[in-house]
């Protein structure tokens, strides 16, 4: 897969330490290698990852290799962003975005 930098990557088997348990909202982008739109967030994750550090965890699940997670939570399409906060899926949002627009979209749960 290829990871945005600053990005963490979360599987199947370490999703629910991860994203499930973590404190910071969590934003989860459901990735594929094959998928133009989602290298074209790496950039946009990397930088959210730098300015919103303290308030918001980033990562990424690869959607080929984590058939569990990606079926637990119906995504069907190429980049999913989804949200979660105390454990519990607050958002989702499909298809890629510029900073600025995502930033928008995460404001109600920062």
């Amino acid at each position: 897969m290829i990871r945005a930098a600053g990005v963490a990557e979360v599987t199947d088997a370490d999703f629910e330490a991860e994203v499930i348990g973590a404190e910071l909202p969590v934003l989860v982008e459901f990735t594929a290698d094959w998928c133009p739109s989602c290298r074209q967030m790496g950039p946009v994750l990397s930088a959210l990852a730098a300015d919103e550090g303290d308030r918001l965890k980033v990562v990424q699940l690869d959607v080929d290799t984590n058939p569990e997670t990606t079926r637990a939570y119906k995504v069907l399409s190429m980049p999913t962003f989804l949200v979660f906060k105390g454990g519990e899926p607050l958002k989702a949002m499909v298809g890629a975005r510029p900073k600025r627009r995502l930033l928008a979209e995460l404001d109600d749960v920062l």
